[in-house]
């Protein structure tokens, strides 16, 4: 490996559940990068697993808010300004005011932008139109600056092109072929046996994404339990509404998962759930990578009428749609499924074509053009 080609990644989060940019860090290092990917560390983060490449998780004084951002992209810009690379890898808008000051220290640096998601349009800012000025204000600075950014999918970079007049490419968040090496039973991973399994994963369980609904929805379906493995700022008010409903045996809680763990629970569920709701443009336009973890599991999609979700589902025929979401619509669609198990089946084995299409190993292609192979 080149030991003159260094690639550092950097992003806002714990690094623990964040499988894009580790396929992405994966992905650098098969081109001959040295890979150092930064982030930060939590009160309650997990130890990291080793990995190939060197990780770096920064202790912060604050957790959340400005002083949060403010904080680690002041720590940011000096860790990157003071450590050697020739390329910098942003991830999404909360880092790409540190990676744009360092570039400019440093002439010979390639600088990447991998916008995540339509960020100016998430709802925490969306509700706060003061701090969303800042951030658009930052984005608006650097966006038509930037030489190199992609994006999750082809609405979202469109957007981006019509707002900035910039190119930008499209490399979708989807999920490497799954080959499981072991798996674990029902009773091992704590699901009750001879019950229809529905699964809401993922480390964005937050809200106006759904799972309101799909815990009310348990309250009419007869024999079957809600997984809800991940984590998110939804779940205490979801406890609290299976509390309220007295809904303890239908609705199990399992904590953020090791990607292969998660999938686990994946692979043994009937359905799965992804029920974004059209409430802004950053969702509007999603494509969450559950939609391609269920693909790869063979786990039929029961999802909302969404432009991205939905047009993938739609073409493979792998579950159902549903135009507005509620917990009645909801249910009516699982018992849809749960009821015609021929239905159920040939989803299933649509999810396993799809699989053969929708993988990261033929996604990753696109990103050959972004960074060129430099020699070993």
């Amino acid at each position: 490996m080149s030991k003159n080609k260094r690639a550092i990644v950097s992003v806002t989060n714990d690094l623990y559940t964040d499988n894009r940019v580790d396929k992405i860090c994966l992905f650098l290092e098969k081109q001959g990068y040295s890979v150092m990917l930064v982030g930060r560390k939590r009160k309650h983060s997990i130890p990291l697993p080793e990995r190939s490449y060197r990780t770096i998780r920064m202790n912060l004084i604050k957790d959340k808010g400005a002083l949060f951002y403010a904080e680690f992209n002041l720590r940011l810009f000096l860790f990157l300004l003071f450590h050697r690379a020739t390329l910098l890898v942003s991830n999404d808008l909360d880092t790409l005011l540190a990676n744009y000051a360092a570039s400019k220290f440093k002439p010979n640096v390639k600088l990447v932008y991998d916008s995540h998601e339509y960020f100016t349009e998430v709802p925490e800012l969306t509700s706060r139109p003061k701090v969303k000025r800042i951030w658009e204000g930052i984005e608006g600075w650097i966006f038509p600056k930037l030489q190199t950014v992609y994006t999750v999918n082809e609405s979202i970079a469109q957007l981006y092109r019509d707002k900035y007049k910039t190119d930008v490419a499209v490399v979708r968040n989807i999920s490497p072929t799954w080959e499981p090496k072991f798996l674990m039973t029902k009773e091992e991973l704590g699901i009750p046996e001879n019950k229809f399994v529905i699964i809401i994963q993922g480390a964005g369980i937050n809200i106006d994404r759904g799972a309101e609904e799909a815990v009310e929805a348990m309250k009419l379906l007869e024999n079957g339990v809600l997984l809800i493995v991940g984590d998110g700022d939804v779940i205490p008010q979801l406890k609290q509404i299976v509390t309220n409903y007295d809904l303890n045996e239908k609705v199990l809680f399992f904590s953020k998962r090791p990607y292969s763990e998660m999938m686990n629970f994946t692979y043994l569920a009937d359905v799965g759930l992804t029920l974004d709701k059209p409430t802004n443009l950053n969702y509007n336009y999603s494509l969450p990578n559950k939609v391609f973890d269920y693909i790869h599991a063979g786990t039929p999609i029961i999802c909302t009428d969404l432009v991205e979700v939905s047009s993938i589902v739609d073409k493979h025929k792998l579950g159902l749609i549903i135009a507005h979401l509620s917990a009645e619509s909801l249910a009516e669609k699982i018992n849809e499924l749960q009821h015609n198990s021929s239905l159920l089946a040939e989803m299933k084995a649509n999810c396993k074509n799809a699989s053969l299409i929708e993988n990261w190993e033929h996604e990753s292609q696109i990103l050959e053009q972004i960074y060129p192979k430099i020699g070993k």
